[in-house]
C-alpha cells in the first residue's frame, strides 16, 4: 500500500496528460444553469471503459447542475484509486459495491448478494476514511467468466462448474490484479476448484481482452456482466451456478468534504442520476462503447435523454 500511495501523484498526472483522459475531457466541464459556488469536485474513473463512461455520466450530470467538476479519467486500478480518494486527491469515484467492500475490508468483509446490506457494509467501512457513499443504482456489472460460442458448443458449457474437466488444459485471461483478486483467480479456485494451465495478464474486460479470447489466445475470460461486446462477439457468459460473485450495484463514494461543503442538493443529483441507471441501460450504453461511440457522447446523449442537460 505504501507504494501504491507514493505513487498516486505522478499517477494521476500521467493519465491526466494521457490521450485517453485528454480527449476525454480532464478538464473542466462546461456548467449549465446557476453555477454553484464551491471547490472543485474531481470525478475519477479506473482504467476500463465502463468506469470512464461512468465518471462521464455522473461528471457531466453535476456540471449541468451548476457544480464545477473536473474529469481525472483512466487513473488506473483500484489499488491507485482508493488510495487517491482517501488521500484527497480526488473526491468521487462510481465504485462496484462487492468489489469495494472486499478491497476496503482487505478481503474480511465479503458483501453479499443484498445490495442493501453491502451498501450498510460499505458505508460503515469508508465512515472512519471520510468518504460518504451514495445510493447504489440498480445497475449491476459483475465478473463472468466467458467462452466462445465454438468452445461452449464444444464442451457443452453452460456453467462456471461445466469448466472442471478442462480447465487444466485452458488458458485463462483477466486483468493483471486477477491473481490477487477474490472474485477472479483465488475465488474460481477456492469456490470451483478451477486451477488454469496458466494466465495471462490482459486489460480489465478491455479490448485486449475480447480479441485474446475472440482469437484463441486464452480459451476463457473474465469479462464485465454489462460488456457490450459479449453481444457483438457472441461470446457465451457460464453461469455463476455457486454464486462466487456478489452485489456489484454501481455505487458513487464521495470524500466527506465534498459532502459537507455542497449538502444535500449534490447527494440528490448523485442519486437521481442513480435511480436511472438500471443494468439493461449501462448494456446498452456499453454496446455504443463497444461500436465506437467516445464516453464523452455517449454519456451525454443519455444524460439528455433522460432529461439531463449537456
Amino acid at each position: 500500500m505504501k507504494l501504491a500511495r507514493a505513487l498516486v501523484p505522478s499517477l494521476l498526472l500521467l493519465s491526466a496528460c494521457s490521450p485517453a483522459a485528454t480527449s476525454a475531457g480532464a478538464n473542466l466541464l462546461p456548467r449549465s444553469g446557476h453555477a454553484v459556488a464551491g471547490p472543485v469536485i474531481r470525478v475519477a474513473s479506473f482504467d476500463f471503459p465502463e468506469s470512464i463512461l461512468l465518471a462521464q455520466i455522473y461528471g457531466r450530470a453535476l456540471a449541468a447542475a451548476g457544480y464545477p467538476v473536473r474529469l481525472e479519467l483512466n487513473v488506473g486500478e483500484r489499488e491507485i484509486v482508493e488510495p487517491a480518494l482517501q488521500q484527497g486527491l480526488v473526491d468521487l469515484v462510481p465504485e462496484y459495491l462487492g468489489s469495494a467492500l472486499a478491497f476496503v475490508g482487505l478481503g474480511k468483509e465479503m458483501a453479499g448478494a443484498d445490495p442493501a446490506t453491502a451498501g450498510q457494509e460499505l458505508t460503515a467501512l469508508f465512515a472512519a476514511r471520510g468518504i460518504e457513499v451514495m445510493t447504489p443504482a440498480p445497475a449491476q456489472d459483475q465478473n463472468v467468466v466467458a467462452v466462445t460460442a465454438a468452445t461452449a458448443q464444444a464442451d457443452d458449457l453452460r456453467t462456471v462448474s461445466d469448466l472442471a474437466p478442462f480447465a487444466s488444459r485452458m488458458t485463462f485471461g483477466g486483468p493483471p490484479e486477477c491473481p490477487q483478486r477474490p472474485f477472479c483467480l483465488p475465488g474460481l479456485r477456492r469456490v470451483y476448484g478451477l486451477n488454469f494451465e496458466s494466465f495471462v495478464p490482459l486489460d480489465a474486460g478491455g479490448p485486449y481482452t475480447v480479441q485474446a479470447l475472440e482469437r484463441g489466445d486464452v480459451q476463457a475470460a473474465l469479462l464485465f456482466s454489462t460488456d457490450g461486446a459479449i453481444q457483438t462477439m457472441g461470446f457465451t457468459v457460464l453461469r455463476d451456478d455457486r454464486g462466487l460473485q456478489r452485489a456489484e450495484n454501481v455505487t458513487p463514494v464521495v470524500r466527506r468534504a465534498i459532502v459537507n461543503a455542497y449538502g444535500l442538493r449534490l447527494e440528490q443529483t448523485l442519486d437521481n442520476v442513480s435511480a436511472m441507471l438500471t443494468t439493461d441501460a449501462l448494456t446498452a450504453l456499453n454496446v455504443k462503447l463497444a461500436a465506437g461511440g467516445s464516453a464523452a457522447t455517449v454519456a451525454a446523449d443519455w444524460l439528455e435523454e433522460h432529461g439531463v442537460g449537456r
